[in-house]
């Protein structure tokens, strides 16, 4: 059987927006926040950290304007009883194939803000350093359902996942 790289057919759930605007949201507080009190306090930063404190405002703004919607409509994943597929990104897009007889793990994450939203992410793992496929902003039961059913599938599987 040969396996080939196609977008896969289905998209994450539609909080994954909500997610990742409010992670974004929380990493521009951190950062523009450690900014802006150096700048406060330390006199002699300002000359350069002004315009640095712009730039980077400017940066999350858009960042936080753009990059959540933009990675929702990108991001499709698939599992099948032959492979799991996946395709993220949002400059950069990347699609990946991980074979059912390859799989050596199958993991599920659920941070406090997805608990919260109800989402949870995926992570199915080979041998190969490369070999790992993350698909975030799931629904959380259709999360637990993925992986039951790829745990049935690969305990089918006669490969030997190396």
């Amino acid at each position: 059987m040969e396996l080939r790289i196609r977008p896969p057919r289905h998209r994450v759930d539609r909080r994954f927006i909500l997610w990742r605007t409010v992670q974004t949201l929380f990493w521009g507080i951190g950062v523009l926040g450690v900014l802006g009190a150096v700048y406060g306090f330390v006199e002699v930063t300002r000359p350069w950290l002004g315009p640095v404190l712009v730039v980077a405002g400017v940066l999350y703004a858009v960042n936080l304007a753009v990059m959540p919607t933009w990675r929702y409509l990108v991001h499709r994943w698939e599992a099948t009883d032959d492979a799991v597929y996946s395709l993220e990104g949002w400059l950069t897009r990347k699609w990946q194939i991980v074979p059912i007889s390859r799989i050596q793990s199958i993991d599920t994450e659920r941070g406090l803000l997805q608990q919260a939203l109800g989402l949870a992410t995926i992570t199915v793992t080979t041998a190969s350093s490369e070999g790992k496929i993350t698909i975030e902003g799931l629904d959380a039961r259709v999360a637990a359902d993925t992986v039951d059913r790829l745990r049935q599938v690969t305990a089918a599987d006669p490969g030997d996942a190396t």
